[in-house]
């Protein structure tokens, strides 16, 4: 059994995980903590703490869950390069598993980005386009960063080649630049889609969540299979043996 607390329990994921949770084989849902709750009241009782809050939070979610020996699971977004600096220094002490993304379908998609961007090679253009409902707060989302930096891994290129839409008489698109486009409006849980266009053909890899379920039981599923692993950074491709 593993005993889990969720982190952000009154936003929209972390309704949706508590309502999976309880109905989640080999878990026991321990508490949920927002804002207003004390996290350290909680953490002794639980094996794993799932963060779904905000990213200036996450730094102290961590240091709390390394300094009682728990697991965490991150699926929170946005986070600066700092943010992030704070939280991994935390990875030797307990197992951590960070994706941008926690649904099998869209990890699937990572993988193919990369397999089409080595197959098709530097003649193809690409380009990244996400759609969430209005009131996600940051942009591009965690998903499409991560499908930019696979691009950007396979084509060796660093992270100022991406380029974030296009406004006035810019002139022509570079070889080199990889597209980030965000779309947000009513209530759509998320689309993703890479794009890679060539000369007289073009092709998409597209995937579209309907709804936070697939994502809320990916984090689930990680908590349990982090639960006694080694000290160490994770990601869902190794919960799911695709690395």
């Amino acid at each position: 059994m593993t005993k889990v607390i969720i982190h952000g329990s009154k936003g929209r994921m972390g309704q949706v995980l508590i309502a999976c949770g309880e109905k989640m084989e080999g878990l026991e849902m321990v508490a949920g903590v927002d804002e207003g709750d004390a996290l350290v009241d909680h953490i002794t009782d639980c094996d794993a703490v799932i963060d779904f809050s905000l990213h200036h939070v996450t730094a102290a979610c961590a240091a709390l869950c390394a300094e009682n020996g728990k697991a965490l699971i991150i699926g929170t977004t946005g986070h600066t390069d700092e943010e992030k600096a704070e939280v991994l220094n935390h990875q030797s002490s307990i197992p951590i598993v960070w994706a941008s993304n926690y649904s099998t379908g869209v990890n699937t998609l990572f993988w193919l980005t990369r397999k089409a961007a080595e197959i098709l090679g530097p003649g193809y253009d690409l380009e990244v386009v996400e759609m969430h409902h209005r009131h996600k707060v940051d942009a591009p989302s965690g998903t499409a960063a991560t499908l930019g930096e696979i691009l950007l891994e396979v084509r060796d290129q660093q992270k100022d080649a991406l380029r974030h839409g296009r406004e006035g008489i810019i002139g022509e698109r570079t070889d080199e630049e990889i597209g980030m486009h965000s779309l947000r409006g009513g209530d759509v849980v998320g689309d993703h889609t890479v794009m890679c266009v060539g000369a007289g053909e073009r092709l998409e890899l597209t995937h579209k969540a309907a709804s936070r379920e697939t994502f809320a039981n990916g984090a689930l599923r990680a908590a349990q299979w982090a639960h006694g692993k080694e000290p160490g950074l994770y990601n869902m491709q190794n919960v799911l043996g695709l690395e």
